[in-house]
């Protein structure tokens, strides 16, 4: 039996240890770079893509009691495995406990992938109780479509797929159109300042007033993460009509992300979006990106793909989220 997964028998030499610390960083990117190939990552993903020692070191530093929601596996001392646990509150009051698991191929299929998910269903119960949240608490899941053995570990365990996020790459921003990129007759564009931040943040907040499996967004939480640099606005006449939030990637600066690209409802379909989208690239590639990555959801109702890709964006990757019932 192992350590920090009850009921689960895994292999002889295999073994659950918890999360230590700076010492386990370094092993964590060697699993993922491990399962690259086998799993098909994009290594320039901005959804998921092969992590650094030191970008595990942020992501872990951001876990509730990291050494309690996150565990290693080990094989003969050596870590070939891990699981994280996170957990936040959805527009609907949801509270979603999110699980993502990663093995190196030449493990799976001995058992070990099954054991990795039931110890974190079982950790998600505990929190669930720690947390009174059992009434709206569910459990969730992500694989990228590419990672055929995840996927198939996740369908046989009861998991159904919920929503999936397609993300697109634009190769050259040095090939950005010219057509489309000014504004319609009466609509400005320019950069948004401090004070332009709470109609920038209802902005986007509203537009996912109809789309589910959206997680809560607090304004200070905006207001904390805010990278104004590439940031872009449309306004008609003093009132905010959509917005653009660019950044450049903290951990290479060659590659811009639009995070955000949104048009109040009753100003759509008039050329605004394409030119605020335009605006953000130019400002990303002065920035000194050289590339461009959005995701977007493959439900979208906007024809929003008809956009990127009108600019010169690509279909990459697809990832999808999974759930399941907490009992």
């Amino acid at each position: 039996m192992s350590d920090g997964a009850p009921g689960q028998d895994l292999p002889v030499g295999f073994g659950f240890r918890p999360y230590c610390g700076d010492k386990d960083h370094g092993p964590m990117a060697t699993v993922r770079l491990g399962c690259a190939e086998r799993d098909r990552v994009d290594a320039h993903s901005v959804v998921e893509g092969l992590p650094t020692a030191a970008e595990i070191a942020e992501a872990s530093a951001k876990l509730e009691e990291p050494s309690k929601n996150q565990i290693l596996v080990v094989h003969d001392g050596s870590v070939v495995g891990y699981s994280t646990i996170r957990w936040w509150q959805e527009r609907d009051d949801t509270w979603l406990h999110l699980h993502r698991g990663y093995l190196l191929p030449e493990h799976r299929r001995q058992g070990i992938g099954s054991a990795m998910p039931s110890w974190a269903e079982e950790r998600i119960r505990q929190l669930v109780k720690q947390h009174g949240t059992a009434r709206t608490a569910v459990i969730g899941a992500n694989a990228m479509a590419s990672e055929q053995d995840a996927t198939a570990l996740l369908q046989a365990a009861g998991y159904r797929r919920v929503f999936s996020l397609v993300e697109l790459e634009l190769g050259d921003l040095r090939q950005l159109p010219e057509k489309g990129s000014e504004p319609p007759a009466g609509i400005r564009t320019g950069p948004i300042g401090t004070s332009h931040y709470r109609p920038a943040w209802k902005m986007v907040v509203d537009s996912y007033a109809e789309t589910g499996f959206t997680q809560k967004w607090p304004f200070q939480d905006f207001v904390d993460t805010a990278d104004p640099e590439c940031w872009r606005a449309a306004w008609n006449g003093q009132e905010m009509v959509g917005v653009a939030l660019c950044s450049i990637r903290r951990h290479d600066h060659t590659v811009g992300e639009v995070e955000e690209l949104s048009v109040r409802m009753d100003a759509r379909r008039l050329g605004i979006g394409r030119a605020l989208l335009l605006d953000g690239l130019r400002g990303l590639r002065e920035q000194g990106a050289t590339t461009a990555r959005l995701f977007t959801g493959t439900a979208n109702p906007h024809r929003s793909y008809d956009l990127y890709e009108s600019v010169g964006f690509r279909r990459q990757n697809e990832h999808v989220r999974y759930r399941k019932p907490l009992a």
